[in-house]
């Protein structure tokens, strides 16, 4: 499931986030992947111990907390705090796919990637390139999003970065292992619960929305691995 989740950041937050972030040191973005990917990969990264990479992506983990189209979309168990990246003069990111496992800072204990997250912190005037390109069965997909828009898409997906040729493209990245671990299960719990949001407020509670409340709780209590 691709979905455009918007407004997790408000004006303000991606404005004092770009204020320590535009006057920060970025490291090269190959010391955070495998030897396939950083065959491909061109960019600037904070370090995964970086002490403003941690303060910044506990101000994206509250805020999603407090987000209900992340949670009903995701089903989040855990995920790896966000990380920050920029792409200027022509860097990019080629066709990759996401690692399937991840350790999470602090613990050791691996984290499975089944959702991956981009939320942008560049408004999409402000450079030019850097789309991301995400391909599935229907075929590519190209995303470019306001500064505090939020773009979700299942970890398996082959994906890249168009070259920024003007400007400066900052983004969070980071990923969640879901309660659900198949996506087509996801998605399908996710257009049931959007629908039953969306009857609940012409209609109310009547049996027949409970029973379908039911009927997601009963699907997500037996597809769920938490």
């Amino acid at each position: 499931m691709l979905l455009h989740i918007p407004g997790v950041l408000d004006r303000e937050q991606v404005a004092a986030m770009r204020a320590r972030l535009d006057t920060t040191g970025w490291v090269d973005g190959r010391t955070t992947v495998g030897a396939q990917g950083a065959q491909v990969k061109r960019n600037r990264q904070l370090g995964d111990t970086s002490p403003l990479a941690i303060e910044l992506g506990q101000v994206i983990l509250t805020a999603l907390a407090n987000h209900p189209l992340f949670f009903a979309a995701a089903l989040p168990l855990r995920t790896i705090p966000p990380l920050f990246n920029s792409y200027a003069g022509g860097e990019h990111y080629g066709a990759h796919v996401d690692g399937a496992m991840r350790r999470l800072p602090g613990s050791g204990a691996w984290v499975r990637t089944d959702v991956s997250s981009t939320l942008f912190l560049s408004a999409p005037e402000d450079y030019d390139g850097g789309e991301l390109i995400i391909t599935d069965v229907y075929g590519e997909h190209e995303v470019k999003l306001p500064a505090g828009d939020l773009i979700l898409y299942p970890s398996t997906s082959i994906h890249r970065v168009e070259p920024v040729t003007r400007g400066a493209r900052v983004c969070s990245f980071f990923w969640t292992q879901s309660m659900v671990r198949d996506d087509l299960r996801r998605a399908m719990l996710f257009e049931l619960d959007q629908n039953i949001q969306s009857l609940r407020a012409r209609l109310g509670d009547c049996p027949e929305l409970v029973g379908l409340t039911g009927h997601y709780h009963n699907l997500l209590r037996q597809w769920s691995e938490a």
